[in-house]
């Protein structure tokens, strides 16, 4: 199988031209990508891209938090990434009387570099095919259950041959489907400090009404350093540590960028679903979104007209509103995109020449039938898992709590006391943070919004009989779990105690019984025909690489290092209508509005423009560039990925997707889908100028490729 899809994959590659498609695996593009790379213009070799016999471009690739990507721009372990993706990191820091997101933050020197408990830098030390160590004792004939099991052991054989340091790890995923597995050898720092961050005017600009939107003038970014033990490894948080260094760091391009111009963007995207059949994706846009969509846009309501309405709230409130806002909006694209473009149609025509294709006597001649009729019973219980999910897992912040007070009574009765209080201890520091941003009164309406959409739009059939009619007010007044005050106070009491009242407590109660409604009636139906749907998409992708040898195929995102590489290029988004790629700090004060919290800017700012005095951070014409889009394929988990130019600098720095062509998760169109970029002179502008943080500026490599 291993040299098999090998094969499959290199004729794929040279059978077609490129359209900026694809994630592709840095470890293969000697084999599939480096001749094309180098023919759009790109200077460097695959070595030089990822080598594990000398420093290269992937050494200064790092997976940030384990959610976005982050790249190292000095010898001294200086981390850039996005600010939404340092939010949480930057509104802990935040209050009042020191409100960081809203004012901003530099450190002048090392000993003023804020700590991050709990956030992690993780570099990728090598990357290996294992598919056939992985695969091995694998049959066609295993049902999903046994194939799992034996792959799993055989993982589990695979890391005990592994010796790895404490801070090393050995993580094993799937490609294709489960068809191909790489393992990933990887070095985790631990202590990872807040360097500087702009102030929201800029790394927020634009807010949620620009959010998946072009133009763009979002300064989407933030500063971190990795610190290390005295011996360049991984430690714990010290006052002693010193700054990592690195085996690469990005050099920054002072050159920038122009229309046509290649780029390379180099991170952990999240997951794609490249390959899904027409009838999944029908599903997702006309079943699966709407119901997402509005009761995401029901919470946002509630939520936003208490922000405006309070500086306090705002604060509190502003990183959990913007998690919610991102994918809202994101769906909304997403269904938009796909019709547009004929996404279900064009899956649909490809459908029918993949079952023309077949022989009579195919093993694969079923699959597409049976793909129809799994989804069509999967659709009304993916309408309520799609609500359930929504309203009892992610906006209602109650059910989080219930959750915890679940997992509480589960260890104790489980497992016996010990157990409970070892996750007592340290759910407690979770909770300390949790109530800090936590408003009751809010959560009450959102709840009460929610479960009455739940009810009227699901139906009285997967809710709770016993609970004839919510009253939120009473509920959460009669519950501990709403007041930090009477949780702390519960918890403190001996365990058999603390559990007791748990279980006689109302919340806990209406939880409980939702959850195992939702178990019985939606959880354990769709997960079979989920696993059914797993076991056939992998056979899918295997018919779809031996039915059609000269197509390319590459394997879906999931979290792992990928490239995508691609060029600097403008689009339409509508008819009539042709947008450039690149935008300009003139567009930030177009768009300035005074006192607005998405629109305003900085006296600073204002008084640098109407100056000019931009420093060494202009393009040929004189102007600041802000953003530029280009053909890159990317997902989340993108955000923070370096944007690289042909020589291997730093010009950019990835941050979102043109809303016209969020689909590109499930379907890639080249005329519209387009990732969003911060230009690293706007980055180096803003760090320079505005913040006169120079120090920073004089530890990174400023160069100009262009000139030579």
């Amino acid at each position: 199988m291993k040299s098999y899809l090998s094969t499959i994959l290199l004729v794929c590659f040279l059978n077609l031209s490129f359209a900026g498609e694809g994630m592709w695996i840095p470890l293969l593009l000697k084999s599939l990508n480096e001749a094309e790379m180098q023919q759009m213009g790109m200077k460097l070799s695959a070595e030089d891209i990822y080598s594990i016999n000398k420093g290269s471009l992937k050494d200064a690739i790092v997976h940030f938090g384990g959610f976005c990507t982050s790249e190292i721009i000095s010898s001294e372990g200086l981390l850039l990434t996005n600010h939404h993706c340092g939010y949480g990191q930057i509104q802990s820091h935040s209050s009042l009387e020191n409100n960081l997101l809203k004012n901003g933050f530099w450190a002048k020197n090392k000993k003023e570099e804020l700590a991050n408990p709990g956030l992690t830098a993780t570099l990728i030390d090598q990357i290996i095919d294992v598919s056939e160590k992985i695969l091995a004792g694998v049959t066609e004939e295993m049902t999903l259950k046994e194939r799992q099991s034996l792959v799993d052991q055989n993982i589990a054989a695979l890391k005990s041959g592994y010796n790895l340091a404490d801070y090393q790890d050995l993580v094993v995923r799937p490609f294709y489907h489960g068809n191909q597995y790489f393992a990933f050898i990887t070095t985790t720092y631990r202590d990872i400090r807040l360097v500087g961050t702009p102030p929201e005017s800029i790394g927020k600009f634009g807010a949620d009404t620009d959010n998946w939107v072009w133009p763009r003038h979002t300064g989407d970014f933030a500063l971190f350093r990795i610190y290390a033990g005295p011996d360049n490894m991984p430690a714990d948080y010290s006052e002693n540590n010193i700054p990592y260094k690195p085996k690469h760091h990005l050099p920054i391009s002072l050159d920038g960028v122009e229309e046509g111009d290649f780029t390379l963007v180099f991170g952990f995207p999240g997951r794609t679903q490249e390959y899904l059949p027409a009838a999944a994706v029908e599903q997702i846009v006309e079943v699966s979104n709407p119901a997402k969509i509005a009761i995401r846009e029901t919470a946002l309501g509630i939520i936003d007209k208490y922000m405006r309405a309070d500086e306090e709230t705002r604060i509190k409130y502003a990183s959990k509103f913007a998690r919610v806002a991102n994918y809202w909006k994101k769906w909304i694209g997403e269904s938009k995109g796909i019709k547009r473009t004929k996404g279900i149609e064009k899956k649909k025509a490809f459908e029918k020449e993949f079952q023309s294709a077949l022989s009579a006597d195919s093993p694969y001649k079923n699959l597409l039938s049976e793909f129809s009729a799994l989804y069509k019973e999967q659709e009304p219980l993916a309408y309520v898992r799609d609500y359930y999910s929504e309203v009892a897992g992610r906006n209602i912040e109650l059910m989080r709590l219930i959750s915890i007070s679940n997992r509480l009574v589960s260890n104790y009765e489980n497992n016996g006391e010990e157990s409970y209080n070892n996750y007592k201890s340290r759910v407690i520091p979770w909770l300390e943070n949790f109530y800090k941003d936590y408003d009751a009164r809010i959560d009450q309406e959102v709840f009460q919004a929610l479960v009455t959409m739940y009810i009227e739009d699901v139906g009285t059939e997967y809710f709770p009989k016993q609970i004839n009619e919510i009253d939120a007010e009473s509920f959460y007044k009669n519950t501990a779990l709403s007041s930090q005050e009477k949780m702390m106070s519960l918890l403190s009491e001996p365990a058999e105690s603390a559990v007791a009242k748990l279980k006689e407590d109302p919340a806990f109660m209406f939880g409980k019984a939702w959850r195992e409604l939702y178990t019985e009636k939606v959880g354990n139906p769709i997960n079979n025909i989920s696993y059914q749907l797993d076991s056939l998409q992998r056979i899918y992708m295997k018919a779809l690489m031996e039915t059609f040898p000269d197509r390319r195929f590459y394997p879906d995102a999931n979290s792992t290092m990928r490239i995508t590489y691609g060029k600097v290029d403008g689009y339409n988004p509508v008819d009539a209508v042709r947008y450039t790629p690149i935008t300009y700090l003139d567009g930030v004060i177009e768009k300035y509005q005074p006192g607005d919290y998405e629109f305003d800017v900085s006296d600073k700012l204002l008084e640098l423009y109407e100056k000019k005095d931009y420093g060494q951070y202009t393009d040929k014409t004189g102007k600041v560039p802000v953003c530029f889009i280009g053909t890159n394929h990317t997902t989340g988990g993108n955000s923070g990925s370096p944007a690289i130019d042909a020589y291997g600098n730093l010009i950019g720095l990835n941050f979102d997707r043109a809303w016209e062509g969020t689909m590109s998760d499930y379907n890639y169109d080249a005329s519209i889908c387009r990732n969003i970029m911060v230009d690293a002179r706007y980055i180096l502008f803003v760090v320079d100028k505005l913040a006169g943080a120079t120090h920073l500026i004089e530890e990174m490599d400023l160069v100009r490729p262009k000139q030579k």
